[in-house]
């Protein structure tokens, strides 16, 4: 299979894969948002945060979303570090981020070893206005590499800016689910055949969008909910992307 998804710790189960194994680092970690005072960060959960209360919609919550910054900055700190060790040199890494914790996620991923590259922007055209002020329309993707890289291994041109609506209605099935074209861009900064590693894996958008931009991907969720799904849309991207040639009969 071209996917494996792991449900647990994303630091344990990291712990436990071998070094050099995959080529990008892809993920949106809980970075801890959303609160402009420590009682706003740590009275309300995930789902208070980042859905309105006239959802659709139920949404599980999700762990690892009150910590304040400095113990934010040490987790991060730590699993990038695991993830650096499993990475391939030349290798990369792109973390979600908002413009809160924008420079605490600067500061973790170069301690973990990594080399700062720059900062993407992800454009959302349907963010709410707000009156005397402006629009908190964009999310960002903190990006790495694991020392120099080499352009000829992967001849790509990308862009730094990527807009894209968050997945609504029926299509979203998790809190802070990211839209697949975008994450199709992004995991086009891996090889062709290249594994992806997401460790906060989610509903499976990263997965899904390696798999179909012909990418093998590693997953790890911690919230058994979520797991599932992630599971169900990765086994579903398998099935329509399998052509005959992948197939083969036995006798």
């Amino acid at each position: 299979m071209p996917f494996s998804l792991h449900h647990g710790d994303a630091l344990s189960v990291l712990s436990g894969l071998p070094s050099d194994s995959v080529d990008s680092v892809i993920t949106d970690p809980p970075y801890n948002s959303g609160g402009r005072t420590a009682k706003e960060r740590t009275t309300r959960s995930a789902k208070q945060k980042y859905t309105s209360a006239d959802a659709q919609h139920a949404l599980p919550d999700f762990t690892g979303e009150n910590m304040d910054q400095r113990s934010y900055g040490f987790w991060l700190t730590q699993i990038m570090t695991e993830a650096h060790r499993l990475t391939k040199s030349g290798g990369t890494a792109l973390l979600f981020t908002d413009w809160r914790q924008l420079p605490t996620t600067t500061d973790a991923i170069q301690a973990a070893g990594w080399l700062w590259r720059g900062v993407l922007a992800w454009h959302k055209p349907q963010a709410r206005p707000q009156k005397g002020r402006f629009t908190q329309n964009c999310e960002f993707i903190v990006w790495a590499s694991k020392g120099p890289i080499d352009g000829s291994r992967n001849p790509v041109y990308l862009p730094g800016l990527y807009s894209a609506s968050q997945p609504s209605g029926a299509r979203r099935q998790h809190i802070t689910q990211k839209p697949v074209e975008v994450m199709r861009e992004l995991v086009k900064i891996s090889p062709e055949a290249g594994t992806v590693l997401d460790f906060c894996a989610g509903s499976g958008s990263t997965g899904v969008a390696a798999l179909l931009e012909g990418r093998d991907f590693i997953g790890v969720e911690k919230t058994a909910h979520y797991a599932s799904i992630a599971t169900e849309r990765l086994t579903e991207t398998i099935r329509e992307t399998l052509t005959q040639d992948d197939v083969v009969l036995t006798v």
